[in-house]
């Protein structure tokens, strides 16, 4: 029978089992203490009492022998489901994923289904917005502009203070509020704000195909500062988290805190909580495994670094440390790589971004469903539409095609 019984429902049952039956030996025990204090007694007026209190500890004592007859059944050989049961924890603590460290050197692990290890796959996946909390040196500046060049979309920054090499691969008309400007900062507010009404008017009347190519993700640094300058603030959070979402008008609010009302949403935190995926780095991630009573996930946490923190209640893993220094920064950095991205001005924005990966990753074969996973651009069509492309941008000399069929993949080539 024991074979039968997954090893976290094994443990459960061997617990209640030990349980029931401390607990009839105690009852027997303790019935038979009062009965010799009856028969001894000389008081008759705490007799009944006791003879009742008696029956009562012999009628918990005999269910909780049958309960663990009951258990002893489901279980087997109890002897040998204990083995069984720390077998399986053995099996657990030495098994190749993620360590986590709960005391001295002992160590267990997070199952491959728990463990995150694609935020940018997971966030698509949820389709929701994202809600950033870290400290000082948390390593948020970092994880924000891989998580803006993965997500697909325009990418608009809201940060009054952002440093004049940060966001250098983006437009600087896209990069809003440097030096403290939260006017500018609020205008475009109110400029997004417009522009969600013009697409839910335009999708209104037209469908999806009227706001293809017009999804953007817009990054918010940092709340409840911009709550406090920006009069527009509050309401774009909202709005953006109740409808953006669905006329892909994806944002990214980043601050120090996980409450509702550090992100301007005061008695709502059911907006924070369905609207968003919750990214806690840190400390914040710690004290968030503390509240969840989770002390493998906590030790876990600790011992990472930045590389680890959490989505939502769900570890994650991603080692950042080099990514800045040979990503995105090299397209600002190398005149040849700017020269080649200029040239793909005549593709349309699904051709180019998909010119532009190939320039960025050479000799790398890109699949339609890699394609439709890394970018939220593609996200109406099929992978046979994505094929397409590939074939016509081959067909121009734009690239190349490689296997055929459902197999079929594309590759950066240098043109002729």
């Amino acid at each position: 029978m024991t074979a039968s019984i997954h090893p976290s429902d094994l443990q459960n049952r061997l617990i209640a089992y030990n349980q029931a039956k401390n607990n009839s030996i105690f009852s027997v025990l303790f019935a038979s203490g009062l009965l010799i204090f009856a028969i001894v007694s000389s008081s008759g007026n705490t007799k009944p009492v006791i003879t009742g209190t008696v029956c009562v500890t012999a009628y918990f004592g005999r269910r909780q022998r049958q309960q663990a007859k009951m258990l002893e059944e489901e279980i087997g050989i109890i002897d040998k489901a204990a083995i069984t049961n720390r077998m399986a924890r053995y099996s657990t603590l030495m098994s190749p994923t993620a360590t986590l460290v709960i005391e001295g050197k002992q160590s267990t692990q997070y199952s491959l289904e728990n463990l995150i290890s694609d935020p940018v796959g997971y966030i698509q996946k949820c389709q929701k917005h994202v809600a950033l909390i870290g400290g000082t040196g948390d390593g948020k500046s970092t994880f924000t502009q891989y998580l803006a060049s993965k997500i697909g979309g325009r990418v608009r920054i809201y940060d009054s203070d952002c440093k004049p090499d940060e966001w250098a691969w983006l437009p600087p008309e896209d990069v809003i509020g440097r030096k403290g400007n939260f006017t500018a900062i609020n205008a475009a507010m109110g400029e997004d704000l417009r522009t969600l009404e013009e697409l839910v008017e335009l999708r209104g009347e037209d469908g999806d195909a009227a706001i293809a190519g017009r999804e953007r993700f817009l990054v918010a640094e940092e709340f409840p500062v911009l709550v406090d300058e920006c009069d527009h603030a509050k309401f774009w959070l909202k709005r953006h988290a109740k409808r953006g979402r669905r006329y892909k008008q994806f944002i990214l609010a980043i601050a120090q805190n996980d409450t509702a009302e550090n992100f301007g949403l005061e008695g709502d935190k059911d907006t924070l909580y369905s609207c968003f995926v919750l990214v806690r780095l840190g400390m914040f991630a710690v004290e968030h495994a503390k509240k969840l009573k989770d002390k493998q996930l906590e030790e876990w946490l600790k011992q990472g670094g930045k590389k680890r923190f959490l989505l939502d209640d769900n570890p994650c893993e991603l080692d950042l440390s080099n990514w800045t220094a040979n990503t995105l920064i090299q397209i600002q950095e190398q005149p040849e790589i700017i020269e080649k991205i200029t040239d793909t001005l005549p593709l349309n924005e699904y051709e180019d971004y998909i010119y532009s990966w190939g320039i960025l990753n050479p000799n790398v074969i890109l699949k339609a469903r890699t394609l439709k996973q890394q970018s939220r651009l593609f996200d109406g069509m099929t992978p046979e539409d994505i094929r397409v492309i590939f074939a016509a941008m081959a067909d121009n000399n734009y690239g190349e095609t490689i296997g055929n069929g459902n197999q079929m993949g594309w590759r950066y080539k240098p043109k002729n």
